[in-house]
């Protein structure tokens, strides 16, 4: 099988979409053969990730699968002990893995809301379901009562996404430039009374740490999701957090420069808005900016058989290399993850027992969800789909001006070039 035709079978498009764009991508930046040489990366990759797992490239699916599952659990055991055995049920334990994390990364302040101005949206919308959950007459009581970021906090698992963008999110539109402010993330581990508020919206997300992009906060909530690989896939979220957060802080400083379309500029990054319509035909090649997984809501959406890049695959590939450099600054920790070291979009198929192509990604968060989901036999492969398509847009460009296109278009939703 040709190269167009393999990495086009991965993406669920058609051969001659990936011919298209290595024909009007070449013709800009004079490259030639890049989706030859890069099925040949990934071709590479796999076999000498696969050698490291004692096994042969013609392995049974299942065999590859079970290694690379295998190999994610011994690099979260040997973590887990070194991040002196952290229990997931423990605030005290979070918050000394949040630090931790804080403290080898070090991140830039960035530009979030001020804390007077969300109180004030508090009080404009009480949070009703939050009030009665913990015992409290009015908004008053709560917020003299309890901490402002756990109340925050507490508005996605407890008030629900419905309430936040139909009701709350309506006060963002009256937001202005002067309402955001300079400040550090914030990093918070919630008191155990939060996850029996939160267990079912856990449940559903298959995580417990999550983060309020405006604010600058990234949160973990004391609950265990009882499988193998909880402490691996949990540190490299708290990096992709770390790394979202500094992303929208710069959108927030790049829309503060024009007080007039601000506010709408916000509540779009907020809502996550993608393009709702297919875009004209074109001489040129259009692509689309998705800011989100649209396939954790429909894995057969339109908008993911059009070419397009996405910033959150761009956050996990950052979260990856920062995940092995920090590994290598913990004292006593003997994993070598520069395994997992640019595999964000590697994958290919093999054969099953019964000869039937399956898709295996080699992508650390799509074997990490695996396993949260493996008693329902479930397979998680969009990680590495949506890093292939930023990994085809970078062979051609690079990284650093991917990340500037999707600054300069994440609101529009889509670019020409």
């Amino acid at each position: 099988m040709k190269p167009y035709e393999n990495i086009a079978k991965i993406l669920r498009i058609d051969k001659d979409v990936v011919r298209s764009i290595e024909e009007k991508f070449s013709d800009i930046t004079g490259k030639k053969d890049v989706i030859e040489k890069l099925w040949e990366k990934n071709e590479n990759s796999i076999g000498s990730h696969l050698n490291l797992l004692g096994l042969e490239k013609d392995a049974p699916a299942k065999n590859v699968y079970d290694a690379i599952i295998k190999k994610l659990g011994e690099d979260d055991a040997k973590l887990y002990k070194v991040l002196g055995e952290p229990s997931a049920t423990s605030p005290k334990d979070w918050d000394n893995i949040l630090k931790v994390s804080k403290k080898l990364i070090n991140p830039e302040k960035g530009l979030f809301l001020k804390k007077e101005k969300a109180l004030e949206f508090l009080k404009n919308q009480p949070p009703l379901n939050v009030i009665q959950a913990l015992g409290y007459r009015d908004v008053d009581e709560l917020t003299a009562n309890e901490d402002f970021f756990e109340i925050y906090s507490s508005l996605r698992f407890i008030e629900g996404g419905e309430w936040l963008s139909n009701v709350f999110f309506k006060q963002y539109e009256t937001l202005k430039p002067s309402d955001f402010e300079e400040r550090e993330i914030t990093t918070l581990a919630l008191p155990e009374k939060w996850s029996v508020l939160a267990r079912s919206f856990i449940q559903k997300k298959h995580h417990n740490i999550s983060h309020l992009k405006e604010l600058g906060v990234i949160y973990a909530l004391p609950l265990s999701l009882e499988i193998t690989g909880e402490t691996l896939r949990n540190f490299s979220l708290i990096l992709h957090y770390f790394n979202e957060i500094a992303f929208y802080s710069r959108l927030f400083r790049r829309y503060s420069q024009n007080e007039g379309d601000f506010s709408k500029k916000i509540v779009s990054l907020l809502r996550g808005d993608v393009p709702e319509k297919r875009l004209p035909p074109s001489g040129k090649s259009t692509w689309m900016v998705i800011q989100r997984y649209l396939t954790k809501d429909d894995p057969n959406d339109w908008r993911l058989f059009e070419p397009h890049i996405n910033p959150e695959a761009l956050h996990w590939a950052r979260a990856e290399r920062m995940l092995l450099l920090i590994s290598r600054e913990l004292k006593g920790f003997t994993a070598d993850l520069s395994f997992w070291h640019d595999l964000g979009w590697v994958g290919d198929y093999f054969k099953t027992d019964s000869g039937i192509d399956v898709l295996v990604s080699f992508n650390l968060v799509d074997a990490a969800m695996d396993l949260v989901k493996q008693k329902e036999m479930a397979r998680y492969l969009y990680h590495q789909q949506e890093s292939l398509w930023n990994k085809i847009f970078i062979e051609f460009f690079g990284e650093e001006k991917l990340s500037e296109i999707i600054e300069e278009n994440i609101i529009k939703g889509w670019f020409e070039i």
